[in-house]
């Protein structure tokens, strides 16, 4: 999905840093056992993985390395483009205890579950990073029970993209939000949608809602169920409502990034949430209705003092355990991590920054308008469920909460029977 990607360019956008196809071998050599405390001096070359580098941002780093690093050479292990396949291959080689996989590209949802196991060096110690650049909520994506496990290395986070043509500012809450749907309905047109059909999407979308509203799905730990509470029932409650009362339209259960994209572009819906890859989508289009009528703004939250809290995107960096060359793999994260690299990110790639500073940078919103938006959405963002059971969340959120917005449970049942999802799949 798209939680990960910031594009502004057509060709970008859908590609994002989902990655694939494999390059050759690994460059630390012969597989083999490892653990967090062995090789942890050790220098050679190493191997990072990661998926499908359509933006091509991989390639011209490793070559900046490589020839920086002539005895520590960096060789590119290429995945699919298909999320649940890069995941399986991580796990495969880390079951495998392959030294070849030194470091990895971890989805921010993935590093509870892989630390969780001992597959992922701990950044402590001689492996502590220097976070102090970043933006925090980045920070604690790549950590789980207390310990970093993975360096942040793109983010991205949800946004409001709305009709200022309709309506003159943005609505700062959701109350406000619903309010202005009367003027929709006035245009004949749908009042708000974000992506509510059944999969990864409607988990952001609804751990948004609950987030907002000061409810958790799960605790710190990643373990102890936190969702059956007033809080997260206020927060799905709001979405529920918005389909009874048509201020979400009937057809949004069916939305995934893309099919809201298209709807907004249409001039069909006044409101959408959706990733920053749509900002240009809807400006370039050949078929975009609204080039010169969208304004983009923060997720509206409860209040107007505090933004709605966005679920987080993005992919970390992660050394295996296995890795024999541990310290040339933690100085190649530091490189990942580093200003010049994260610029590149951003103006190669359209990969969204985890450095703070480059939010601002003059320059770069010039290029790219969302950046000031997008960093208040990082920056008051949180992570989906932190947790080695993340598979059985995600499953758990996405198979009720869709059922309370079709109406086919109640918001009480719903949370109900997430809750029992989750404890089954943690005790489990």
């Amino acid at each position: 999905m798209k939680a990960a990607r910031l594009s502004v360019i057509a060709g970008v956008a859908l590609a994002g840093l989902a990655l694939a196809g494999c390059t050759g071998g690994g460059g630390s050599g012969s597989s083999g056992g490892g653990d967090a405390n062995s090789n942890t001096d050790s220098k050679g070359p190493i191997t990072y993985v990661q998926g499908k580098d359509n933006s091509n941002v991989v390639r011209p780093l490793i070559e900046k390395w490589n020839k920086a690093h002539p005895d520590e050479k960096v060789t590119f292990k290429e995945q699919t483009d298909q999320a649940d396949q890069q995941h399986d291959d991580l796990v495969q080689h880390f079951q495998a205890k392959d030294a070849n996989y030194d470091v990895v590209d971890v989805d921010v949802v993935w590093t509870a579950e892989f630390a969780a196991k001992g597959w992922l060096q701990p950044l402590t110690g001689k492996f502590k990073m220097d976070n102090s650049s970043l933006l925090e909520p980045t920070v604690k994506s790549g950590t789980y029970n207390g310990t970093q496990y993975a360096a942040p290395q793109t983010s991205d986070g949800g946004i409001l993209y709305y009709r200022k043509d309709l309506v003159s500012t943005p609505p700062k809450t959701w109350d406000d939000m619903l309010k202005d749907c009367d003027i929709a309905k006035a245009k004949g047109i749908g009042c708000y949608a974000g992506q509510f059909a059944q999969y990864e999407g409607l988990t952001v979308n609804a751990a948004e809602a609950i987030n907002t509203n000061g409810g958790t799905i799960v605790g710190e730990d990643g373990k102890k169920v936190t969702v059956d509470s007033s809080e997260a029932k206020a927060g799905l409650t709001r979405l529920v409502d918005g389909f009874k009362n048509g201020q979400i339209p009937a057809e949004a259960i069916t939305y995934q990034e893309e099919q809201g994209r298209q709807s907004f572009e249409a001039g069909k819906l006044m409101f959408l949430r959706n990733w920053p890859y749509v900002y240009n989508l809807a400006k370039t289009d050949g078929s975009s209705t609204v080039k010169d009528t969208f304004g983009i703004a923060p997720l509206p939250g409860v209040t107007a003092d505090k933004p709605g809290v966005s679920s987080l995107g993005g992919h970390n960096a992660a050394i295996s355990v296995y890795s024999k060359h541990k310290a040339t793999a933690f100085e190649f994260l530091k490189f990942l991590q580093s200003e010049d690299t994260q610029k590149f990110f951003v103006t190669q790639g359209s990969l969204a920054p985890v450095v703070a500073s480059l939010y601002d940078d003059a320059s770069l919103n010039s290029q790219l308008p969302y950046l000031s938006t997008l960093k208040t959405s990082i920056a008051n963002g949180v992570p989906r469920p932190v947790s080695p059971f993340y598979p059985a969340i995600t499953k758990a959120v996405q198979d009720n909460a869709y059922a309370a917005l079709k109406g086919d449970k109640s918001v009480d049942q719903a949370l109900k029977d997430m809750a029992t999802a989750i404890n089954t799949a943690s005790a489990g």
